[in-house]
């Protein structure tokens, strides 16, 4: 029968909590040291990105003094403690040995002989004989008999035949023993006297808690979508969103979504009241009919759609805020976004509305560079670090592009010429080198074949030569064959994005207004204008490479897989590449694709059908007879015909005349 130990000196339950906490603390801290965001130490260095990315990275990792962790650092950290504690505990713990060992309790060597161990037991039993030894304070005497009874049994262990037996089988003197386990518990558990309580805390924990935590996961997984906003915004999305959505339409399908993103507050509501009496003198209708289609059906307008609305269109015509909680909250709202308007850009290509899909592409970069929606163009020159609406004006004549503004600067010797230029060096206009269609080992579409529509894009600032050098003419042919390897090995691939060094990636983009750091990215979208449709899903891009006149390949190839029409004809599509992150820096090319049946290869006549009869054989004489067809002899045949039998002839001949000889 088994008996069970309970863990009364706590050795098995600390081994245990070890144990436990390794497991799950090691893999946590890995994945919180491993997923850090990814190191860009390249981009736009002008001073306001410069600050900005300074100020965002104080707000997220805080400063020496005042450290910002998260809920799962301060996990880590108790976590690490107590098992520190627990390893620190284990250490001072006096474990014995269960494995018996009559030498190690005799003190002799294993390798002793007979005589000495009987010689060394005399001498141990004269010195802890109970009749001998006296009882001490320390020294009790039930220890000195247990002590004298151990070296009893040791020494008969390694003497007597059936001792040592049941020593050696059994590991233990007295034969078999019951089994023991142990049981990584305090005794007091257990103790009848403990019952209720112990039920208690029982109860509350599986009867309670975890049932909590289980719904809880449960339901909050119900009310998110795979794009990770709530269900009732995704619905809101589905009912707003049409297929000639105006920009006005966007913005309001946007604000719907905070009604549930965003919890209801009321601070600072007297700067909030006041930001919106500025927004409608700047941009009074344009903010009153998104406000009007944020309402409810009932005519309501939810308080966390108000105060999104206000605190989206204060940022966008670059308002100052004040109080630092709405400082705080419109960040939170504006990093936000993203998310959310990736979830609208799903619902609109879903139904391959092209209008509103591109829509919703450009408002990203309005937000990211703070300007108002369909803005005119000089005021999208403000996109430029410490250019207001007002030097704009001032300059005479009006700029139309970020060079000319670059010019007016240097003319009247502004301090901002430098920091305006570094914008410049780094902005990212995109131009498309080439687009084409291509199958694979096929010179022609054929209907429904699986066609990549392969885009070539790199990056030209304003005012860049790209220009390439003179070379000779061998030089060109090397450039030319290198090029066009390159775009078979991509094509064979499997990749979308052809490979990168990461000494050409974008970096951090121009978006001193974005309350983080930022990388650019594009969207490409092939899209028929006539019907309004989105003929192949976005693909979003990013990494860019900007224009190299020494490069031999200063372009960047990407990829996109879709199915062809079933039927032939000639398809007049456009290729979008969309920005992100700068307003209005978008390219455009039409395309053409032709779809044709594949050509006819000649058949060649299967073994398997009859040919006509020769007209000279049996059976064409009874086919002729009968009306049939016959195959006519042609004059090549008959002297064919001829020659070899003039040949059989003479062959004839020389076989006779070779026998006469004989």
């Amino acid at each position: 029968m088994a008996a069970y130990e309970y863990d009364e000196a706590g050795v098995m339950a600390t081994y245990f909590l070890i144990t436990f906490l390794a497991l799950i603390l090691i893999p946590l801290t890995l994945s919180s040291l491993g997923r850090g965001s990814e190191k860009v130490t390249h981009g736009c260095d002008c001073e306001a990105c410069v600050l900005q990315r300074a100020q965002s990275k104080k707000r997220e990792q805080g400063s020496l003094f005042s450290p910002k962790f998260t809920k799962k650092t301060y996990f880590i950290i108790v976590g690490w403690a107590v098992f520190a504690i627990a390893c620190y505990r284990a250490s001072k713990l006096k474990v014995t040995s269960k494995v018996y060992d009559p030498f190690e309790i005799l003190g002799i060597s294993s390798s002793a002989t007979e005589k000495e161990i009987k010689s060394h037991y005399k001498k141990l039993s004269r010195a802890f004989h109970p009749d001998k030894v006296k009882p001490t304070a320390e020294l009790t005497l039930e220890a000195i008999q247990d002590k004298f009874v151990q070296i009893t049994k040791a020494y008969k262990s390694l003497t007597d035949e059936t001792i040592r037996k049941n020593w050696l089988e059994w590991n233990n003197p007295d034969g078999p023993q019951s089994t023991s386990m142990g049981i990584a518990l305090p005794k007091w558990i257990v103790e009848s006297k403990n019952n209720i309580w112990v039920l208690g805390v029982y109860g509350l924990l599986f009867g309670g808690a975890l049932p909590l935590l289980v719904g809880r996961w449960w339901f909050g997984n119900r009310q998110k979508t795979k794009d990770g906003i709530h269900a009732n915004s995704a619905a809101a999305f589905f009912k707003s969103i049409s297929e000639e959505a105006t920009t006005a339409e966007v913005v309001s399908a946007l604000g719907k979504a905070f009604k549930w993103e965003r919890p209801e507050s009321k601070d600072a509501q007297a700067e909030l009241d006041e930001l919106e009496k500025t927004i409608l003198q700047k941009v009074g209708q344009q903010y009153a009919e998104v406000k009007k289609l944020t309402r409810d059906v009932n005519g309501e307008l939810h308080v966390s759609r108000r105060r999104a609305l206000i605190l989206i269109y204060a940022h966008l015509t670059r308002l100052p805020i004040n109080s630092p909680s709405l400082q705080n909250e419109q960040r939170q709202i504006l990093l936000q976004t993203p998310l959310l308007l990736n979830a609208l850009l799903n619902v609109s290509a879903s139904r391959n509305w092209l209008t509103p899909t591109l829509g919703i592409m450009r408002l990203n970069s309005n937000l990211a560079q703070a300007l108002p929606p369909n803005a005119p163009p000089r005021v999208r020159l403000t996109q430029l670090p410490g250019v207001s609406k007002a030097d704009i004006d001032s300059f005479s004549p009006r700029p139309r592009e970020m060079t000319e503004v670059l010019s007016a600067l240097e003319e009247k010797g502004d301090g901002r010429v430098g920091t305006v230029r570094k914008a410049i060096s780094k902005w990212g206009r995109v131009e498309i080198v080439d687009a084409t269609f291509k199958v694979i080992g096929e010179r022609v579409v054929a209907p429904s074949s699986i066609i990549f529509l392969v885009v070539k894009l790199r990056l030209t600032p304003p005012g860049s030569d790209t220009e390439r050098k003179d070379v000779s003419v061998d030089e060109a042919k090397r450039i030319v064959q290198y090029n066009d390897k390159k775009d078979e090995e991509f094509l064979l691939s499997k990749q979308e994005a052809e490979d990168l060094p990461k000494s050409r990636s974008t970096g951090w983009a121009h978006a001193p207004h974005w309350p983080s750091s930022r990388k650019p990215t594009w969207w490409l979208v092939l899209g028929d204008e006539k019907q309004n449709r989105v003929v192949v899903p976005p693909m979003r891009i990013s990494d860019i490479p900007y224009a190299d006149t020494e490069s031999d390949r200063d372009y960047r190839t990407y990829k996109i897989q879709f199915q062809g029409p079933p039927s032939t004809g000639v398809f007049t599509w456009k290729l979008f590449v969309v920005s992100d992150t700068f307003v209005a820096e978008e390219a455009s090319k039409d395309l053409t694709l032709s779809i044709e049946h594949p050509p006819a290869v000649d058949q060649e006549p299967s073994e398997d059908e009859i040919s006509e009869p020769d007209e000279d054989s049996l059976a064409g004489q009874m086919a002729a007879m009968r009306g049939g067809p016959v195959k006519k002899r042609t004059a090549e045949e008959e002297s064919d015909e001829e020659s070899g039998t003039d040949d059989d002839e003479d062959s004839d001949d020389d076989s006779s005349s070779d026998s006469d000889s004989d």
